[in-house]
């Protein structure tokens, strides 16, 4: 399988197609596609037929870190053909975000959020865990918190920036506002 990446408005339609069928897989009922406000990009594997066997969104957004405002990357969306999974792909893609993010200079940081048990998962691509710390999404008016009751998830980081430490720590255990709009309501 090889990597691909696309701006979502430059995505081909027939590509646009599987990833929604991908996804409809893991989340039934929910609508395709990002909000175009975050900039988003879709990151594949895609074999020589075209299959689709892992696909995430990367969606982009300014937040305050100590008293400046740096640009974030979330993870969204990340899925895997089911008849793939346990061979390492999702793993591999998720690597390949985290790398680009690091290679891209207007990017400080990746923040998001996953259910508990995934975080594992995401360390293993070299995120790590923040601790205590609450992303709230949403609108300002309509705020939903990764802290609302039913939720029980974790947020992930990776740093790329001068002081990767002291952003780590003033973004630990703190509530961060995303805010990211009504369409990805959590990144």
């Amino acid at each position: 399988m090889r990597l691909v990446s696309y701006a979502q408005a430059e995505l081909p339609e027939a590509l646009a197609d599987r990833i929604a069928a991908l996804e409809a897989t893991a989340w039934p009922g929910a609508a395709p596609g990002h909000d175009p406000a975050l900039d988003p990009r879709a990151l594949l594997l895609v074999d020589a037929a075209g299959t689709v066997g892992a696909s995430l969104a990367l969606l982009y957004k300014e937040v305050p870190v100590a008293g400046r405002t740096c640009r974030a990357a979330g993870l969204s969306s990340v899925v895997t053909r089911p008849e793939l999974r346990g061979r390492g792909l999702g793993g591999r893609l998720v690597d390949a975000a985290r790398m680009a993010l690091a290679a891209d200079p207007a990017v400080d940081l990746a923040l998001f959020s996953c259910d508990r048990p995934l975080a594992p998962f995401y360390e293993g691509a070299g995120f790590g865990c923040l601790p205590g710390t609450v992303l709230v999404g949403g609108t300002p008016a309509e705020p939903l918190a990764t802290d609302a009751p039913g939720f029980d998830k974790a947020v992930l980081a990776a740093f790329f920036t001068p002081d990767p430490e002291a952003d780590r720590a003033a973004l630990t255990g703190v509530r961060v506002p995303l805010h990211p709009g009504d369409v990805d309501r959590l990144w």
